[in-house]
């Protein structure tokens, strides 16, 4: 039963929103979600009010998406974030912790979710606080379905692609520190725009030999162009204490 909160899709908005959605399916087949999502994202739902959180559970798992639920922030915060692909819907009033504190704590822990406020005691203040933290939709109860859908939708696109690019940058970290301390050297001056020859007399070497710790660097890093190294350099932590004693 959808509760009064969430003012339900009719069957022919669903199919136009989600048309792969079928409701003769199992769920397993059924998810429609774009490529970079995946079948195991998760949708956490932390609301008090018992009837709204199984209203929203219903919802959110007749389109195929996993759902936990949490009847507060605390209970959330015992416990802990998927491993995956994930996003919360967060009541903004809650017993104990408010759904705003417990974005300001995960924003102070370093923790990325992407966060869609469900609320019936709103103001303009709040919801311009919650956005500019970073939450993706602030929704005002009773809300359409297709609102919070589309909102559950696109922060677990958000999140998608920021795992994707920790992702990247971890693997990017690992291909910068299998370099030499003299392979370090070379493309920090190549990626400032300084010729082999300038690096070669900087560094009191050959060009001949410049060029060789230079194409081992890029082999190393996967890099194909010498505009690709300088983007990968910009999006690489190349300043820790050791990399600038040995430049």
């Amino acid at each position: 039963m959808i509760s009064k909160t969430v003012t339900a899709l009719t069957a022919s908005e669903t199919a136009a929103r989600w048309p792969n959605t079928d409701s003769t399916r199992d769920s397993s087949d059924r998810l429609p979600v774009k490529d970079n999502l995946t079948r195991d994202a998760v949708v956490v739902v932390i609301e008090d009010d018992a009837s709204v959180r199984e209203a929203l559970k219903e919802l959110i798992e007749s389109v195929g998406l996993k759902v936990r639920l949490y009847a507060s922030a605390r209970a959330f915060l015992d416990s802990h974030i998927p491993d995956t692909t994930s996003c919360l819907v967060l009541d903004v009033r809650l017993p104990e912790v408010s759904g705003i504190k417990m974005q300001e704590e995960l924003s102070r822990a370093g923790a990325h979710v992407p966060i869609v406020f469900v609320t019936g005691h709103a103001d303009v203040a709040m919801a311009v606080c919650a956005m500019k933290a970073g939450a993706v939709d602030f929704l005002t109860k009773p809300f359409r379905s297709q609102d919070l859908l589309d909102a559950v939708f696109a922060a677990l696109e958000r999140d998608s692609a920021h795992r994707k690019m920790q992702q990247w940058h971890s693997i990017l970290r690992e291909h910068y520190e299998s370099l030499s301390k003299r392979e370090r050297q070379v493309i920090t001056r190549v990626a400032a725009g300084n010729l082999n020859k300038q690096i070669a007399g900087d560094l009191g070497l050959s060009e001949v030999t410049v060029k060789l710790h230079r194409a081992n660097a890029m082999r190393k890093l996967h890099a194909t162009t010498l505009a690709h190294l300088v983007r990968m350099l910009e999006h690489c932590d190349t300043t820790t204490a050791q990399d600038r004693q040995i430049q």
